[in-house]
């Protein structure tokens, strides 16, 4: 079996190739991916090599960890059939490419224990849920204050705006720099960072993956609030110290989201809880792998790019 893929050879060398991939076992499925979404924090770490050491990694590779598409086989001991539709948080089947992340592919072998079924109805929003169960754990869990304060109006701060009211908590301020993505709030206001004097935040949830913003959240911070870093990291994090101490500041990372963040996600846009729509604001082709990555990286208007492959061949 063979599969069309996004192919990283090195930093800036991405090209779609033919790879092979690897024999599924009983407890594995085949799924034909109708879409995949292309990650603007890791997936560009490792696009333009700034991704510093992590487990696993090295080139070349498949990326991507947000893919949606359908079973068209499914091992005896799976608990999966042909034509159900799920999603995928990438896959580690590919013959003479690293599988990190592994979902940019029009064709997937995975264990049948790391897919989720959705509705398949949600069409290429499907591929977000992966980005919502990121937002979703960096709030839920007992002692976790919900955001009243987040900095990125970016997917993943939308998320975790949208989440912070679908949980019946007040609507949270949301910082965005860039003037064209503080359009599209649903129930909460989008600010200019210098347009806010409030200095008595609780949580602030930093989405923009921006290190050297410490300082400033700190100053923020009501005695004793927590800064969440939500984003990733590709530089090193550093504080002045006296403006923390004066606040007895606390800092929370958060991990990558967890299994029961998946289904509970899926279960609130199912429920119409949560919503989807309004995140993808750009698609593209297989075809056009090397221009959709550079529009996803390097276009402030790009919030979240899909690739379609329904029609690979």
């Amino acid at each position: 079996m063979e599969a069309q893929a996004v192919y990283l050879k090195g930093p800036r060398d991405l090209q779609i190739d033919t790879l092979p991939l690897k024999t599924p076992g009983a407890d594995d499925l085949v799924v034909d991916i109708a879409y995949s979404g292309i990650s603007t924090g890791t997936e560009k770490l490792f696009w333009s090599g700034e991704m510093p050491p992590f487990p696993g990694m090295g080139y070349p590779l498949v990326p991507g960890y947000e893919a949606a598409g359908e079973v068209v086989e499914a091992g005896v001991a799976s608990g999966f059939r042909p034509g159900d539709h799920v999603f995928i948080p990438g896959a580690d089947c590919f013959d003479g490419a690293f599988g990190l992340f592994g979902g940019a592919a029009s064709r997937l072998v995975t264990a049948s224990d790391r897919v989720t079924r959705i509705d398949p109805a949600l069409k290429a929003e499907g591929a977000l849920l992966a980005l919502a169960a990121t937002a979703r754990h960096a709030i839920a869990g007992l002692e976790k204050a919900m955001p009243q304060l987040i900095v990125g109006h970016g997917v993943l701060g939308r998320l975790l705006a949208r989440l912070t009211i679908a949980a019946g908590a007040p609507a949270p301020t949301v910082w965005e720099i860039e003037p064209d993505r503080r359009s599209g709030a649903q129930g909460y206001e989008v600010i200019d960072p210098h347009d806010d004097s409030r200095r008595d935040y609780n949580a602030i949830y930093d989405a923009s993956g921006n290190a050297g913003i410490l300082n400033d959240l700190i100053g923020r911070l009501v005695r004793g609030g927590e800064i969440v870093l939500a984003g990733f990291y590709a530089d090193s994090l550093s504080f002045a110290f006296p403006p923390a101490f004066m606040k007895e500041a606390r800092f929370r990372v958060a991990a990558e989201w967890a299994r029961k963040d998946l289904t509970a996600v899926r279960d609130l846009v199912n429920s119409g809880a949560l919503s989807l729509g309004g995140l993808i604001t750009h698609e593209a082709t297989c075809r056009d792998v090397p221009g959709a990555y550079r529009t996803a990286f390097e276009d402030p208007a790009c919030l979240k790019m899909i690739l379609n492959w329904k029609d690979a061949a």
